[in-house]
């Protein structure tokens, strides 16, 4: 990558490879990050695209090869061309990190929330989020039990140790990087309130709550919306705020990004 942004990463020892894979949760599609070299390690060899994973293996090759891979999370768009990139390099499989583990030069920061087995990985002062922030836009939480607690406390944590640059799945890096997770702790906290509202209002049905609290939720985001929903009633739940008629959503088929 080429210009300002090329320029900020090479100055952190990182290239960006996109995949040709956009849509309304990929954004300009995702991104395969390459750390350090003699050799690099691959964070998100990204999806199944054969033309993604020679791209991948070209700027590897040029780096001194493949030390390891690391995935933020199992969703195809991150981790589907995993084994697609082992056959074409030769590299190890995949590195598994529980919170506070090392790889190379990554260490793991478990964040849950859109996924239960989603880390962060740090690299000095740069964090590579996968989907736990985006370069744009926010993401869509899984509901489970403590999903959405943990996921808030994961990104004041993340804030709290500083990182200069974000390095996403998805979208733009983020030079900003504290100001950003600060604005990722606010909106799901806003939202909350929102919810809150519409609760005490009376509202209760799910298309009631949707069209209320997610109102800003463009068509082809309902569905993300939705299960951002139901991860958030289930937080008034475990906190024992959520009033007892209020419907659940039925939740549709998780989108894997």
């Amino acid at each position: 990558m080429r210009g300002e942004t090329g320029d900020i990463l090479a100055r952190h020892g990182v290239v960006l490879v996109r995949a040709d894979n956009p849509s309304p949760y990929t954004l300009e599609g995702t991104n395969t990050w390459l750390v350090g070299r003699d050799p690099c390690w691959v964070v998100d060899p990204g999806p199944a695209q054969a033309e993604h994973v020679d791209a991948v293996a070209r700027a590897a090759s040029g780096r001194g090869g493949i030390g390891g891979i690391a995935v933020t999370h199992g969703h195809v768009d991150h981790a589907g061309a995993v084994e697609l990139l082992r056959e074409r390099t030769g590299a190890p499989t995949p590195t598994v990190l529980a919170d506070g583990q090392r790889s190379g030069p990554l260490l793991a920061l478990h964040t849950g929330g859109h996924a239960p087995d989603h880390v962060v990985f740090l690299s000095g002062r740069v964090a590579f989020t996968g989907d736990a922030v985006l370069g744009r836009g926010s993401v869509f939480v899984a509901p489970g039990p403590g999903s959405l607690r943990g996921y808030i406390a994961a990104l004041e944590r993340l804030r709290d140790i500083g990182p200069e640059l974000l390095c996403p799945g998805h979208g733009p890096v983020v030079e900003d990087a504290v100001e950003r997770l600060d604005g990722y702790v606010a909106h799901r906290l806003e939202r909350e309130q929102r919810l809150l509202a519409a609760l005490d209002e009376g509202l209760r049905s799910v298309d009631e709550l949707l069209d209320r609290v997610w109102s800003d939720a463009p068509p082809a985001l309902r569905t993300a919306a939705t299960i951002t929903l139901a991860a958030h009633l289930g937080k008034l739940e475990e906190e024992g705020r959520l009033p007892a008629d209020a419907e659940r959503p039925r939740l549709p088929t998780l989108p894997t990004v």
